[in-house]
């Protein structure tokens, strides 16, 4: 693959990890209560958009399982970290408890919404390419971004939640996470537009999946 490609998939991961740390902090933005990882995983979204547009769903399939990993292996070397005894002198151990320290039901529910949402995304994308013969790209990254994110919304939410959050508080969520990530989806459709293009010119490549395997699990 090219370095193209490559600093795609770098810059995929980094989001995803990013975001992923950033979450414990929960913000209030226009009256909404959301996680600081909105700031930055949405943009995921836009490069998985960016991958699977380019490149085809077999690449972007490739990517995101690459993501869970680097995934996984963070929050195993955080939870390592966490096991280790504190040095008697270092006062931060608590904070470090609070803010990495996430519970096993978060992270159960984070890796599976990850997957459904990515996923979704991609194949939803890919299939309306082909339906499209690869016009209206605002209508793909659109409208694979609601689907892609209402579901990882919705999974993240009630798995980490349900039983401990009224349920009409937990609709109430999963709409707010699901509104403003389909709003900086399509706020972000110009550099989504600029990107595809450009990187279409330069690798020569536009991926149309028509006779694409798209089980999750072949890698």
């Amino acid at each position: 693959m090219s370095w193209r490609f490559i600093t795609c998939t770098a810059l995929f991961v980094t989001c995803l990890l990013t975001a992923n740390t950033i979450a414990a902090k929960l913000v209030t933005v226009g009256g909404l209560t959301l996680t600081a990882g909105i700031v930055i995983f949405p943009i995921s979204y836009v490069l998985g958009d960016v991958l699977t547009e380019v490149w085809g769903y077999a690449a972007a399939r490739r990517v995101i399982w690459l993501g869970f990993a680097c995934n996984a292996l963070m929050v195993a070397a955080i939870w390592l970290g966490g096991e280790l005894p504190a040095a008697p002198f270092w006062k931060g151990e608590a904070a470090y408890q609070e803010i990495l320290g996430q519970a096993p039901r978060i992270l159960l529910a984070s890796f599976v919404a990850y997957l459904v949402g990515e996923f979704a995304n991609a194949f939803v994308l890919a299939k309306l390419k082909v339906a499209t013969g690869g016009r209206w790209l605002w209508v793909r990254t659109i409208g694979s971004t609601v689907v892609g994110q209402g579901l990882d919304s919705a999974v993240f939410v009630t798995l980490a939640f349900v039983g401990a959050v009224p349920a009409a508080a937990l609709a109430g969520i999963v709409g707010a996470q699901w509104m403003v990530k389909v709003a900086y989806e399509a706020a972000a459709t110009p550099l989504t537009y600029a990107a595809v293009a450009w990187l279409k010119s330069r690798e020569q490549v536009d991926t149309f999946d028509y006779h694409t395997d798209f089980n999750p699990l072949k890698l």
